[in-house]
């Protein structure tokens, strides 16, 4: 990871867990990510968890970019930290620190919600509604799922809520609701703005590597000036992205962080797109085959960019809070 952010103790232990983990698991599971006591972040140390918040966040994101495994840990974690946020005493909250009980968070409480990740193996579900928040069990009355298998290789999941649903617990009601979303929503784009410059600074690395290695007329193709500026470009791309995407996860919860957020999403929408597009073209053909990572990595960078949404959407809010 290339971000220059003050790490915790935790942070710090986490990342040097898992680049050790990944360097021999680069297809790590859940149960290894639990084993690991990643699902364990963000729920408070009474609860059995290790505590953490954003800077952890945005650390164990960018590591488990490159390895595709970033969605359904980020789901886990949002929907652990917001029962945690709302209802510190919960008797699950030891489960899912443990992860032994999985938890998903969707940003709807009835109608249709599609797309949800991680809720296609989730055994609870935090509906994040405007006017109420609410933990219901995945096999709810009221509830169905529908299994979505992504371009990306991950899983997720379209829910049809009714709109009297068997709740488990109300978290929360009003204002307090919709301050619980607005949280859950700057969050997880920060966050997936962390995975995308992990998944940036692999590709970016990987191709520097390749352009070295391969050779034409004798040497090898790095030395030309157009594959040289086309670099730069995506390393340029790359550091305006995570410049920003550090400026919103140290801002978390502070003054400007909505305006911050916002600004690191419209940049890494579009870095993340310029960067993995030249990386593909860069490697030739070869840059699509399933025999390097790179084209998977391409895929769910192009998936980080239509989750985090509308450009323009953001653009206006940035405007709006500048």
């Amino acid at each position: 990871m290339a971000f220059e952010l003050p790490l915790t103790d935790t942070a710090l232990l986490l990342q040097q867990s898992l680049q050790r983990f990944l360097t021999d698991h680069p297809k790590p599971g859940w149960r290894d990510l639990a084993e690991l006591g990643l699902m364990a972040v963000g729920i408070p140390e009474g609860s059995g968890g290790v505590g953490g918040e954003a800077i952890e966040r945005a650390t164990i994101m960018a590591e488990l970019g490159p390895a595709l495994a970033g969605s359904d840990w980020l789901s886990h974690h949002l929907g652990a930290s917001l029962l945690a946020r709302l209802a510190p005493d919960h008797g699950l909250l030891g489960a899912l620190a443990a992860g032994e009980a999985r938890i998903a968070v969707a940003f709807g409480d009835s109608g249709e919600v599609p797309l949800v990740a991680g809720a296609a193996a989730a055994d609870w579900l935090v509906l994040c509604g405007a006017a109420r928040t609410l933990l219901v069990k995945a096999d709810a009355a009221g509830l169905s799922r529908r299994q979505r298998a992504m371009l990306d290789g991950t899983l997720s999941a379209d829910l049809s809520i009714a709109a009297g649903i068997e709740s488990d617990t109300v978290l929360a009601e009003g204002a307090n609701a919709a301050a619980a979303r607005c949280w859950a929503l700057d969050a997880r784009n920060a966050a997936l703005c962390a995975e995308a410059a992990g998944l940036m600074a692999r590709m970016l690395t990987d191709t520097a590597t390749y352009l070295q290695q391969r050779k034409q007329f004798g040497v090898p193709i790095a030395t030309f000036q157009v594959l040289r500026h086309r670099l730069a470009d995506m390393q340029m791309a790359l550091l305006k992205a995570e410049g920003l995407t550090e400026r919103a996860v140290l801002r978390e919860g502070g003054e400007g962080w909505g305006h911050a957020v916002s600004a690191a999403v419209v940049e890494t929408i579009d870095a993340v797109r310029s960067v993995g597009e030249g990386a593909v073209q860069l490697h030739g053909g070869m840059g699509v085959t399933e025999e390097l990572a790179l084209g998977g990595q391409f895929k769910r960078g192009l998936a980080i960019g239509a989750t985090l949404g509308s450009k323009s959407g953001h653009l206006a809010r940035h405007a709006e809070l500048a």
